[in-house]
């Protein structure tokens, strides 16, 4: 048993695995969890779990059942399954990652929810209102809830949200986030307010203003609800324009 030729085989593999995981990795943390929703919707730990373990499992497969000595074209054949098998891993792994990613960042009432494709009702999908992609594919967009029609509407998505159909994962209550930003103003806080409020997250606080090229006085905050997750959104106080976000639990 020649272990050199195994261990150069199973590296050869290993680094062609470790290319084909960076592309992906690309894919998703570039386009569908791009900052802050690969730590808010947990997709940077799901793309590690998935990934991690198809890099390792195919480059150790070949490390055990490469073998010089068998004949070519048993060797090759081998080799061809391990691959068909690790690249079917690894593809029904990015499918559940994307299945799992967010899609909206939607204004509900007074806070700010991420939105999952996989949160959506589908046979809601044809009542999303024109213009609005129900599900995009390039990252997250902005949108907001509707003002309801009367309280039977406001009753019916209150109950139905008890039972787990969040009122912002709704896509016949969607409307653009561009007709609620006196909404979003109106249950928008100072920054100020969250520096007094929580003086031990200084750090943070004062690391997220500061990406947004603007100072605490000049911004506003608005509670965000992820997957078992809450952060907050800094906006601007006068255009509702999202400008940051702070690993912050405002409640």
């Amino acid at each position: 048993m020649n272990w050199k030729e195994k261990f150069l085989a199973a590296g050869i593999h290993l680094g062609l695995s470790a290319f084909i995981a960076a592309l992906a990795a690309v894919l998703v943390f570039a386009v569908w969890y791009p900052y802050p929703y690969r730590e808010i919707s947990g997709g940077r730990e799901l793309f590690l779990l998935v990934v991690g373990v198809d890099v390792v499992l195919g480059p150790l497969i070949t490390l055990v059942i490469f073998n010089r000595k068998k004949p070519r074209a048993e060797l090759a054949r081998d080799l061809a399954v391990v691959v068909l098998i690790q690249l079917s891993a690894l593809c029904y792994g990015l499918w559940t990652v994307f299945i799992a990613r967010p899609v909206h960042l939607v204004f509900e009432i007074d806070r700010f929810r991420v939105v999952h494709a996989v949160d959506i009702d589908e046979t809601l999908l044809p009542k999303a209102p024109e213009g609005i992609r129900a599900m995009p594919l390039w990252g997250p967009s902005l949108l907001a809830v509707r003002p309801f029609k009367d309280s039977k509407e406001s009753f019916d998505a209150t109950m139905a949200a008890l039972s787990g159909a969040d009122i912002g994962a709704r896509p016949d209550l969607w409307m653009a986030y561009s007709s609620a930003r006196a909404e979003v103003l109106k249950a928008s806080k100072p920054v100020a307010d969250l520096q007094k409020r929580f003086p031990e997250k200084a750090a943070e606080l004062n690391a997220a203003v500061q990406k947004t090229g603007r100072t605490a006085e000049s911004l506003a905050y608005v509670p965000m609800v992820g997957r078992n997750i809450f952060w907050t959104v800094l906006v601007d106080p006068g255009t509702a324009d999202v400008v940051g976000f702070v690993p912050l639990d405002p409640f």
